[in-house]
């Protein structure tokens, strides 16, 4: 069975996806919930599933708390989904190829340090962009550089808002995400 590890720092919708994706799986497990957070809501998604939880600080994942909780647990795979901290390159060389992490924008565009969530709707909202959509990809030692495995675009007219674009890649996220990784695996 491949033990799969997902990374959050908020609410966890994404999470929770891949987590009912696999529940039942004969292939993989959802076998760890980690948050730089103690208060994410990710922690009380885990709960639902029955899912382990685990919490540490900036500091403990420089310092390799995390790393060390991953390797004891034995996981196979990390998933980012919506994890904000960059993470440390110890931690990537330990899942060379295996550390998976999700983007709401059509990488390159609007990637990089403080490019997340509600910043990355604005920007694209503030360009006039036409579309815009979700990318999944390898986590390297760069913000949002690492080689992308799958794009999905969703259309942008003049009357979305933030919020509702932000509604159309929360659509694309939770239907590509889950099946994205399962094929990875």
């Amino acid at each position: 069975m491949i033990k799969l590890a997902i990374l959050a720092s908020g609410s966890g919708s994404n999470a929770e996806k891949i987590m009912e994706h696999f529940q039942g799986s004969t292939k993989a497990e959802i076998a760890l919930i980690a948050s730089n957070k103690a208060n994410a809501f990710v922690l009380e998604r885990a709960k639902k599933f029955g899912v382990p939880t685990f919490t540490f600080t900036r500091k403990e994942m420089d310092a390799g708390v995390l790393l060390a909780k991953l390797q004891e647990e034995k996981i196979d795979w990390v998933i980012l989904a919506g994890f904000l901290l960059k993470i440390p390159e110890d931690l990537i060389r330990a899942f060379p190829d295996r550390m998976v992490n999700i983007h709401p924008a059509l990488l390159p565009k609007y990637g990089g340090k403080g490019m997340y969530g509600h910043h990355v709707h604005e920007a694209v909202k503030a360009a006039g962009d036409t579309e815009t959509g979700i990318t999944i990809h390898l986590v390297n030692e760069h913000y949002d550089e690492g080689k992308i495995i799958f794009q999905a675009a969703t259309k942008v007219t003049q009357d979305d808002t933030p919020d509702t674009i932000a509604q159309k890649v929360h659509v694309l996220e939770h239907r590509y995400f889950p099946e994205v990784i399962a094929g990875l695996i």
